[in-house]
């Protein structure tokens, strides 16, 4: 009898999984197909890289305030409930800026498209992290970010087909975004219990693990910055809007064939740090070969391969290593302080590289993420060496 209710449990923890993971990839496809999208349209209308950056960063903005209320929410409407309304919202935000045209109604749909994608996130993630077995928590994790990052890298590809005109690729993104309830639905009875009464402040988490929370910042600035502007950077350097678009896919593609052994690979090293060292100086190589290489687009595809792949275990490993120190109602607020510190990033990244593209020119794109893995790299080999002293 035990047995069999053992394996009641375990069926009902992979079919949590297998919602939650399905329809957050859901969303990712609609992330990579939009922001290109979007940042193209803007350049093609004649904004500066700072304008449309700044229209970037709103995301951040948004997410910001999301993350101290995803829980309260939550907790009163319950969390299958918070999901089905945030991807309605969700959808329909992103058919809006094919309605509207005006760039600050665009910032308007910015805030409430993140606000409601932070929200699928933290929920999402706080459901993976409670249903993942412990034992097998860096492979759930491995699996959920490559998952998850063929979604980004699918997106991409779609603009690649697609293109930035007419109604289609907002269509595309809407019915994408409707199509994530299905699992949501599916999965409706294993959604976790959500009491507003257990829940603790996520603030103090932001230092509680200042490695993982400064790896998910480091990564939401290059990530959100990167996609936002690459398109903008290639067209400067004379890369055409498809091969610019590829180009992201094949970042994506490296996140896809790297999660699951990097995520297994922190299950089996005593210190997650020195992975997260590795990471950033990895990012910072590629940021400093990348100029030279440039007209050489093969060259380049290999290299963002290599390097995306290698950048997002700063989102895999630090989120494992959340989970591993933490369970609960804690984990729930600490997951809320990972992605409020990854909003932070969606902020700052933008914003980041359009003002360095408009001062150094398109230089100012490798030189200003560049900045951000070594200010990280220099933070992580500090408090090893701290550590070791």
């Amino acid at each position: 009898m035990q047995q069999s209710t053992d394996t009641i449990v375990v069926r009902s923890s992979w079919r949590a999984l297998v919602a939650a993971i399905a329809t957050i990839s859901a969303v990712g496809v609609a992330i990579g197909l939009g922001i290109p999208l979007l940042s193209v349209i803007l350049e093609n209308r004649g904004h500066s890289a700072t304008m449309i950056g700044l229209n970037a960063a709103v995301a951040g903005i948004a997410s910001i305030v999301a993350a101290p209320f995803a829980a309260s929410i939550a907790a009163r409407l319950g969390v299958v409930p918070t999901l089905l309304i945030m991807l309605l919202i969700g959808a329909c935000s992103f058919f809006g800026f094919y309605v509207f045209s005006d760039f600050w109604v665009w910032v308007v749909l910015r805030v409430f498209l993140h606000f409601a994608l932070t929200m699928l996130f933290i929920l999402s993630e706080y459901w993976i992290n409670t249903a993942a077995p412990p034992e097998k928590r860096g492979l759930v994790l491995g699996v959920y970010a490559t998952v998850l990052s063929m979604g980004f890298a699918l997106g991409p590809w779609l603009f690649s087909r697609i293109g930035s005109t007419g109604i289609t690729p907002f269509a595309v993104g809407f019915g994408i975004i409707i199509f994530a309830m299905l699992p949501v639905l599916l999965a409706w009875k294993e959604s976790p219990d959500f009491h507003e009464e257990e829940h603790v402040p996520f603030a103090p988490f932001i230092w509680a693990v200042p490695t993982a929370t400064a790896a998910v910042f480091v990564f939401g600035a290059v990530e959100t910055g990167g996609f936002a502007l690459f398109p903008v950077y290639g067209a400067r350097i004379g890369y055409s809007e498809a091969d610019a678009a590829l180009l992201l896919t094949t970042i994506g593609l490296g996140n896809v064939l790297m999660q699951i052994p990097i995520g297994l690979l922190s299950d089996h090293v005593q210190d997650r740090r020195k992975i997260l060292l590795v990471c950033a100086l990895v990012g910072l190589a590629g940021m400093c070969i990348l100029p030279f290489i440039t007209a050489n687009w093969y060259l380049v595809a290999g290299l963002f391969f290599i390097w995306g792949g290698v950048v997002a275990g700063l989102y895999t490993v630090g989120l494992a290593h959340l989970g591993s120190q933490l369970t609960g109602r804690e984990l729930a607020s600490a997951n809320a302080a990972f992605v409020f510190c990854y909003a932070v990033g969606m902020l700052v990244g933008p914003q980041a590289l359009g003002l360095g593209m408009d001062a150094m020119g398109p230089g100012g794109f490798a030189v200003s993420l560049a900045i951000f893995f070594a200010g990280y790299a220099l933070l992580v080999g500090s408090r090893l060496i701290r550590r070791r002293n």
